[in-house]
C-alpha cells in the first residue's frame, strides 16, 4: 500500500519533516516515490508547503494519507472534514486560453 508521510530532516532537537509520498513498507526516513511538500513546525505559525493537486492525484490513485499528513491536508483545503478528497475544479476552455 501507498502511503503519503512525513519524513523527517533537520538536526537534533530541530525537526522539520518533508511530506513524501512511500511504500508503507519503506523506513520512515528510507525509500520514497515523489516528495511533494514540506511542513516546518518551528515557525510561527508553523509552515505547510504541500502541492495540493500532487496530493489529489495520490490520493485518487489509492495512496492513504498518514493521520498527521491528513491533519495538514485539511488545513490547506486538499482534505474536508471528514477526509474525503476535495476534487479540483475541472478547467474550462476559456480560462485555459484566458
Amino acid at each position: 500500500m501507498v502511503r503519503i508521510r512525513l519524513r523527517r530532516m533537520g538536526a537534533k532537537k530541530k525537526p522539520f519533516y518533508r511530506v513524501v509520498v512511500a511504500s508503507q513498507r519503506s523506513p520512515r526516513d528510507g525509500r520514497f516515490i515523489e516528495n511533494i511538500g514540506t511542513y516546518d513546525p518551528l515557525t510561527n505559525p508553523p509552515t505547510i508547503a504541500i502541492q495540493g493537486d500532487r496530493a489529489t492525484h495520490w490520493m485518487m490513485q489509492g495512496a492513504q494519507p498518514s493521520d498527521a499528513v491528513a491533519r495538514l491536508l485539511k488545513k490547506i483545503g486538499v482534505l474536508n472534514a471528514d477526509g474525503s478528497v476535495i476534487a479540483p475544479a475541472a478547467e474550462t476552455p476559456e480560462a485555459v486560453a484566458a
